[in-house]
C-alpha cells in the first residue's frame, strides 16, 4: 500500500538477466513502556529520510525500503542499515519497532489511518477492512524488467508460496488473544477483494486489462491496490512477493529472498523455454495457503505441486530447497540458503517462539519484548531507552508520590529501588509460578482460556485514620441498604413517604418477584461489596454498591499471601491488619442467616457454576477456608420441601446456600434429579427451609438510579447523616436532570442503570463525537435506563510496568458481612488497577490488582 518507494527505483545493473533484489519492510510502532501499538509513526518519520522511509495506511507503521542489491549479503546489509536508523530514532522517543505480522496489544479506537487523500478514500470505501489492517508484511522484489516475463513468472512461482508463508509466520496473536493461527495477518490480508491468486494470465496485456477492469468496477481506485500474492510491481521493474509476514529475524527475510529469487530464476527458464504454465487449481492453492497460515512450521503443509497430501512442514521446506539447488548454485546462494533453512527449521517459526514467551510467565507484554529484541537483533549499538532504574515520580493526587514520598511508603520505596527493574521482573516470574501452582485464575466471557489474576507488586497502604473512617461509613451504608431491600419487597414505606420515586423502583431491570421470598427480611445482603475511590484531594467516596454476587474476597487474601511469599523483605508497617480472619467472619455471617428449621448446626454450601465460572478460584478457596463443600447445581435437589446435597449416593441437608452465580443462571440450572432446580428451590424458599445468601432480587440495590438515593435512605431508615460521600448523580428519568445531562455529555460519566463490570460506561471527556452522538440517542430513547455522574479525578498509585514505576488509577472494593449483630467490615479489601490511559479498573477490561495494606489504630 506504499505510496512511493524511490530507493527501489535506482538504476539496475547493465546485465539484463541480473536478478537484483530489494525489500520493503513494514514495522509496527510500539510504546516501550506499555507495549501497546501506538499511532506515532509520523514522529519517527519526521526524523528520517523520505527516500528510504515512508508512511503506511496506519499511523502505527513505518515502512522501510532497501537499496537495490545483487547479493543476499548486500540485501542483509540494506535491511540491517534501515532498521538500525529507524530504531535509533524510535528509541530516542521511547518507542520500539516490531517486524512481525501483528503485535498483541492493540486498541483499534486509538489507531487512526494516515491522513492522505488516498488512505482516507480507502477508509471511506472499505470501512472495517481498513480499520483492522493493523498488520505488517515483508515484500521481496526481484528484478524482472520484461513485463510479459514478469506476469509469467508470477504465475509459475505460485505453487511454492505456501512454504514461503510458513517460513515467515509471525502473527499468532490478534487483538490481545491467541488466534490459533501462526499467521493471523494472512486471515486479515485475504479480506481484500484483490488479494490471493490472480487466476490464469498469459501476458502483460492481459494483466493490464484485468487491472483496468478492476478499476472500472470501482473495486479499486489505482493499480497499487492489486494485492495479488505475487505481482509485477506497480511502480518498479520487478516481480514482488507479497504473501509473507514481516519477520523479526533479518535472516528469515534473507532466506525468503534467496528462495524467491531462485523460484524466479527457475520460472524465467521455463518461460524462455516455452514450457506451459502449471495447471491452476485455485481451491487447492487456497487450501495450501490456509494450512500454512494455520500451522506455520509447527504442523503439516500441502506439498504442492507434487501432492495434495499433507506432509510435515520441515519436509516441505527441504523439498523446496532441494529442488531449487541448481538455481541457488547458479546464483551463488546455495550454501547460505541451505544454512539459513536448517537454522529456521531448528528454531521454529516466530509464531512458535512468541507462544513460548507467553507460556513462560503468562504475560503478553513478554511477547512484545521478545519481538522488539529480535527486531533490533544486532542492528543497534545502544540499549533501549525504556528506564531500568526504579525511582519515584511526582504526580498530583498520587497516593505514594504526590511530591515527596508519602510517609506510609518510606519503607517500601528503598526495597523496590534496591531490587531494580531486573530484580522485580524476577519476582514477577516467581509470582506467576506461584499463581499457576495455586490456580489463581479468572476467565473473560468469549475467551476459551483462563488468565492469571493480574497482580502488581507494589502494595497499597490505606492509613489507619482513613480505614477507621471508612469502616464506620461502610457499616452504616450496608445497614441502610439492607433496610431498603426489605422495604422494597414488603411495603415500600420509602416510596409512600416520598423519599424514592416509585418509577425508580418499578423501572429497575433488577426488580424481581422472587425477591419477596427472602427468609430473613432483616438481612438480605449477607455479603456486600462497596467500591470506593479516593479523589485527587484525598477524599473518599462511594462509586457503586454490589449486593448480588460481589467477588474479590479470595483474591484480596491471595494478594497478601503472594506479597509475603515473593517480597518477604518488604517492611510491614505497625498496625497492619491480617487478612486471615476473613473466612471465619464470612462463615459466621452466612450461618447466622439460617432459618429456624436448620436447628443448632446449620449446613452451609458454596454454590458455583464450577470451573467455567470466571471466579472459580475464589469459590474453591473460600469453601476450603470455611471448611464447607463447594457444589454445583447438579448436586442439589429438593425433597419434601428441603434442599438436599447428593454426594457419593448419600443425602445431606442444606440450610444455607452461599450463592456464587446470578439469579438467571440459578433458575435454569439442572438439579441432581435432572429437572430445573429453580422451581423447587423457590418452593423451599417460600417454605423458609433454606436461605440464599445473598437473597434473590438484591440486584435492585446495585441499580445506578437507586444509588442516587442512598444518602436519603440512611437518613430515612437510620435517622443518621451519611458518613461517606457519594458521587453527584443525575437521573435521566427526571426531565430537569435529563436536560442538564444532555447539555454536558462531554463532561459527565454516563452509565446504564443495570450495568456492571465497566459495561457500557461512557466517560465524556475521553469519548469521540460519534460515541457521544450514539450515547445521546440511547439516552433519549430510554432516559429512565441511564444515569450520569460528575467525573471524579481518581487518585493514582505506582505500579511496576516491567521497566519502571508508573502511575495508574485505582479503586478499592471493601466487603461488609451482615449476620446476627452489627455488620462487620472484612479485614481484606481489593485494590483494582486500571490499565495505562484508562480509568476502568475491571479485570475483564484489562485491569489489575494489588495487595492492600489496611492499617488499624
Amino acid at each position: 500500500m506504499t505510496e512511493s518507494l524511490p530507493a527501489l527505483e535506482s538504476p539496475l545493473p547493465d546485465d539484463p538477466d541480473a536478478l537484483t533484489l530489494g525489500a520493503e519492510e513494514e514495522l509496527h510502532v510500539v510504546d516501550l513502556a506499555t507495549r501497546e501499538l501506538v499511532p506515532r509513526a509520523p514522529e519517527i518519520l519526521d526524523q528520517l529520510d523520505p527516500q528510504h522511509f515512508s508512511a503506511e495506511l496506519h499511523r502505527s507503521v513505518v515502512e522501510t525500503n532497501t537499496p537495490v542489491s545483487t547479493t543476499l549479503d548486500g540485501l542483509r546489509e540494506g535491511i540491517t542499515a534501515r532498521r538500525r536508523t529507524a530504531i535509533g530514532v524510535a528509541e530516542s522517543l521511547g518507542l520500539g519497532l516490531v517486524a512481525a505480522g501483528t503485535v498483541p496489544l492493540v486498541d483499534l479506537d486509538a489507531l487512526p489511518v494516515t491522513p492522505t487523500t488516498r488512505y482516507r478514500r480507502m477508509l471511506s470505501e472499505y470501512q472495517m477492512l481498513v480499520r483492522e489492517q493493523l498488520i505488517c508484511g515483508a515484500q521481496v522484489h526481484v528484478g524482472v524488467p520484461d513485463r510479459d516475463e514478469a506476469v509469467s513468472v508470477a504465475q509459475r512461482v505460485s505453487p511454492s508460496l505456501p512454504v514461503l508463508l510458513a517460513l515467515s509466520t509471525s502473527s499468532p496473536f490478534w487483538m490481545g488473544e491467541d488466534s490459533g493461527y501462526a499467521s493471523a495477518r494472512s486471515l486479515v490480508w485475504t479480506r481484500w477483494p484483490t488479494a490471493g491468486d490472480s487466476g490464469a494470465l498469459h501476458s502483460a496485456e492481459e494483466f493490464d486489462m484485468l487491472v483496468n477492469d478492476l478499476i472500472a468496477s470501482g473495486t479499486i481506485s489505482d493499480p497499487k491496490m492489486v494485492y495479488f500474492d505475487v505481482r509485477p510491481s506497480a511502480h518498479v521493474p520487478t516481480v514482488e512477493l507479497r504473501v509473507t509476514d514481516a519477520c523479526p529475524d533479518v535472516d528469515t527475510v534473507v532466506l525468503l529472498a534467496g528462495l524467491f529469487r531462485a523460484l524466479v530464476r527457475r520460472a524465467q527458464e521455463d518461460y524462455r523455454a516455452g514450457r506451459p504454465l502449471p495447471a491452476a487449481r485455485p481451491p487447492l492453492h487456497r487450501a495450501a495457503m490456509w494450512r500454512a497460515a494455520r500451522s506455520g512450521l509447527e504442523g503439516d503443509l500441502l506439498d504442492l505441486p507434487r501432492s495434495p497430501v499433507p506432509v510435515p512442514a520441515a519436509l516441505a521446506v527441504e523439498h523446496l530447497v532441494g529442488e531449487l539447488r541448481p538455481h541457488l548454485e547458479a546464483l551463488g546462494d546455495w550454501e547460505q540458503v541451505f544454512d539459513l533453512s536448517v537454522r529456521a527449521l531448528s528454531r521454529g517459526s516466530s509464531a512458535s517462539r512468541q507462544r513460548r514467551a507467553l507460556a513462560r510467565r503468562g504475560r503478553i507484554a513478554d511477547v512484545v519484548d521478545l519481538l522488539v529484541a529480535e527486531t533490533r537483533g544486532g542492528t543497534a549499538t545502544s540499549t533501549p531507552v525504556a528506564p531500568t532504574r526504579l525511582s519515584p515520580y511526582t504526580v498530583d493526587g498520587d497516593e505514594a508520590f504526590p511530591g515527596e514520598v508519602a510517609a506510609e511508603y518510606t519503607g517500601i520505596v528503598p526495597v523496590l529501588t534496591a531490587l531494580g527493574a531486573t530484580g522485580l521482573r524476577h519476582r514477577e516470574d516467581a509470582r506467576d509460578e506461584e499463581q499457576r501452582a495455586n490456580g489463581v485464575t479468572f476467565s473473560v466471557a468469549g475467551e476459551a482460556a483462563t488468565r492469571l489474576f493480574p497482580f502488581d507488586l507494589v502494595p497499597r497502604v490505606v492509613p489507619a485514620a482513613d480505614w477507621a473512617a471508612l469502616r464506620g461509613g461502610l457499616t452504616q451504608r450496608v445497614r441502610a441498604l439492607n433496610a431498603f431491600l426489605a422495604d422494597v419487597y414488603n411495603g415500600r414505606q420509602i416510596v409512600a413517604d416520598g423519599i424514592v420515586p416509585e418509577w425508580v423502583i418499578d423501572g429497575s431491570p433488577e426488580l424481581r418477584a422472587s425477591g419477596a421470598l427472602a427468609a430473613n427480611a432483616g438481612v438480605r445482603a449477607q455479603v456486600a461489596g462497596v467500591d470506593l475511590v479516593r479523589d485527587a484531594n484525598g477524599q473518599w467516596c462511594v462509586l457503586e454498591d454490589n449486593l448480588r454476587v460481589p467477588s474479590g474476597i479470595a483474591y484480596a487474601m491471595q494478594n497478601r499471601r503472594l506479597t509475603e511469599s515473593i517480597l518477604p523483605e518488604l517492611p510491614r508497617p505497625g498496625g497492619l491488619i491480617s487478612v486471615e480472619d476473613t473466612p471465619r467472619l464470612l462463615r459466621e455471617a452466612l450461618l447466622a442467616a439460617a432459618g429456624p428449621a436448620a436447628g443448632d448446626d446449620p449446613a452451609l454450601v458454596v454454590l458455583s457454576q464450577g470451573p467455567d465460572d470466571s471466579a472459580w478460584f475464589e469459590h474453591r478457596m473460600l469453601a476450603e477456608a470455611m471448611d464447607v463443600p463447594v457444589v454445583r447445581s447438579t448436586e442439589l435437589f429438593v425433597e419434601d420441601g428441603r434442599v438436599q446435597r447428593l454426594r457419593d449416593g448419600k443425602r445431606y441437608p442444606v440450610d444455607v446456600i452461599y450463592l456464587r452465580m446470578g439469579e438467571d443462571s440459578l433458575v435454569h440450572s439442572p438439579g441432581a434429579d435432572g429437572m430445573p432446580l429453580g422451581p423447587s428451590l423457590v418452593a423451599a424458599l417460600h417454605a423458609k427451609t433454606v436461605t440464599l445468601a445473598n437473597a434473590l432480587g438484591n440486584g435492585i440495590g446495585d441499580d445506578k438510579a437507586v444509588y442516587a438515593y442512598v444518602p436519603k435512605m440512611i437518613e430515612f431508615y437510620l435517622n443518621e447523616k451519611p458518613l461517606l460521600a457519594d458521587v453527584p448523580t443525575y437521573l435521566c428519568g427526571l426531565p430537569e436532570q435529563l436536560s442538564e445531562v444532555l447539555s454536558r455529555l462531554n463532561e459527565l460519566v454516563s452509565k446504564p442503570v443495570d450495568g456492571y463490570g465497566g459495561d457500557r460506561i461512557v466517560i465524556g471527556p475521553h469519548a469521540s463525537a460519534d460515541e457521544l452522538d450514539a450515547l445521546r440517542r440511547q439516552i433519549r430513547a430510554a432516559p429512565h435506563r441511564w444515569v450520569a455522574q460528575e467525573l471524579v479525578q481518581l487518585s493514582t498509585h505506582p505500579v511496576f510496568d516491567g521497566h519502571q514505576l508508573a502511575p495508574r488509577h485505582v479503586d478499592l472494593r471493601a466487603f461488609v458481612f451482615s449476620g446476627a449483630g452489627e455488620p462487620v467490615v472484612a479485614p481484606a479489601a481489593l485494590t483494582r488497577v486500571a490499565p495505562a490511559g484508562s480509568m476502568i479498573v475491571n479485570s475483564s477490561r484489562g485491569g489489575g490488582s494489588k495487595d492492600t495494606w489496611l492499617l488499624g489504630g
